[in-house]
């Protein structure tokens, strides 16, 4: 299929992408003027459940935006349910893109627009690595945090593209077919610049600490690339810890940062973030990270994957479930409490935030 656009030749060939037209969609500003033209404007109730949104609102093949950042805030709860709902063949992007990979070997996520993945101190991960090398999952760009950022912060202000001096003292620009390095043009000595184009992502599942049933959201603690990617991606499911009525926000309006014209469906998820942390409400779950990155991501065994997975996800109903499987009640009292307690909102004298590290039989 022919593709749409120019893209960069050496990236293409060093991607080996042999039909790039499927990179057209990321960058196909036109269509989504298109589709938002058609979206409500009328404040209307917006709720439904989870398996609702999942299963109206993510097409096999759809760019899937990963938001918050890596464990923090992030709709995690949203993709576990993508994955027990089977969808195939999506692109993952996100700034980082930690999560997506956790689909690749059961074939939800078959391309990646690459940041980057891995839990800071808990370790890389190892098993996309993996999954690349043996063909499980073809890599569409390779980016910095930074130009991702850019490309969504200019498909928010409508901007075709943005200027930006980042990837250019790295190999990223002969791995990235999307951006072009050309002069300044208010320059006279020569002074390459790294023109990031607007990107838009198909579906994006954003967590928040509170929303109205329209979709007007809150956020506390840092929105990371989230108000850019709500503007900028075609579908927009909220997820929240409360719904709150629309006079809260209307008379509290700090925070208040993702409006609801942007917003397709709400949905009333408390501990959609776990066993992520989610800035006011609870801590993240250290030892299942340690399990996850030191045992599931590190591509030693299929079997250690697939035994996790099937007991945090495929066997798993819901949300609520999957607490009651980190501690139920107990895991909720001691990770509120160490939330506040690391934010100084909560007396720390006598909070103990000590826990037993979890360490590969094979080290």
């Amino acid at each position: 299929m022919k593709s749409k656009f120019e893209y960069n030749p050496v990236a293409l060939e060093n991607l080996q992408i042999k039909d790039p037209s499927i990179l057209d969609r990321l960058i196909d500003t036109e269509s989504v003027r298109q589709g938002n033209l058609k979206k409500e404007r009328a404040k209307v109730d917006k709720r439904m459940t989870l398996k609702e949104a999942v299963a109206e609102y993510v097409s096999d093949g759809d760019i899937y935006a990963d938001s918050g950042f890596s464990y923090v805030r992030t709709p995690l709860q949203a993709l576990f349910e993508v994955m027990r709902q089977g969808k195939k063949g999506l692109q993952g992007i996100g700034s980082p893109n930690t999560n997506h990979s956790y689909g690749i070997p059961y074939g939800v996520f078959s391309y990646s627009h690459n940041s980057y993945l891995g839990a800071e101190m808990r370790g890389t991960d190892r098993s996309y690595s993996i999954s690349v090398q043996q063909k499980k999952v073809d890599i569409l760009s390779e980016w910095s945090h930074g130009a991702m950022a850019l490309g969504f912060k200019a498909a928010q202000i409508g901007a075709p593209y943005l200027a930006s001096k980042s990837m250019l003292a790295s190999d990223m620009i002969n791995h990235n077919p999307y951006v072009k390095v050309v002069d300044n043009p208010f320059k006279k000595d020569k002074d390459p610049v790294c023109l990031v184009p607007a990107l838009h992502p198909d579906v994006v599942f954003i967590h928040v600490q509170q929303a109205d049933k329209y979709g007007n959201a809150r956020i506390y603690g840092p929105s990371v690339n989230d108000i850019a990617l709500a503007s900028a991606c075609r579908k927009v499911i909220i997820t929240a810890e409360e719904i709150v009525p629309e006079s809260d926000l209307r008379n509290n309006t700090g925070g208040n940062i993702i409006p609801f014209m942007f917003v397709d469906a709400v949905v009333d998820l408390p501990f959609g973030a776990a066993p992520g942390n989610c800035p006011g409400h609870y801590y993240w779950s250290r030892e299942f990270w340690e399990w996850g990155i030191r045992i599931t991501l590190s591509g030693k065994s299929d079997e250690a994957r697939d035994s996790f997975w099937n007991y945090w996800v495929f066997d798993c109903k819901d949300q609520l479930e999957f607490v009651e499987k980190l501690g139920g009640v107990r895991w909720i009292e001691q990770h509120r409490k160490l939330e506040k307690a690391s934010n100084l909102t909560y007396e720390d004298d006598g909070v103990d935030f000590s826990y037993t590290s979890v360490i590969p039989k094979w080290d």
